[in-house]
């Protein structure tokens, strides 16, 4: 079951906590920066890897991550 993450880069304050716990690291720095100016978080998935764990969302403060699973 595959999953998809939606960051707000507004919300996102660049602490790159979610970076830190991903387990496949598929979280990176984003080279823009938001109106806050700060470098928000990208989802990079090419290979399809995520399983919607929800560890990011979790670990983020800002509440800025969004999760979604596929359905089996």
């Amino acid at each position: 079951m595959g999953g998809k993450i939606v960051i707000d880069r507004e919300l996102c304050k660049g602490c790159h906590l979610c970076i830190t716990v991903c387990p496949f690291h598929l979280l990176q720095v984003s080279n823009e920066i938001n109106s806050k100016g700060y470098h928000p978080a990208k989802f990079v998935d090419p290979e399809g890897k995520c399983t919607g764990c929800t560890l990011c969302a979790l670990m983020c403060p800002e509440i800025a991550i969004e999760v979604y699973k596929e359905k089996p």
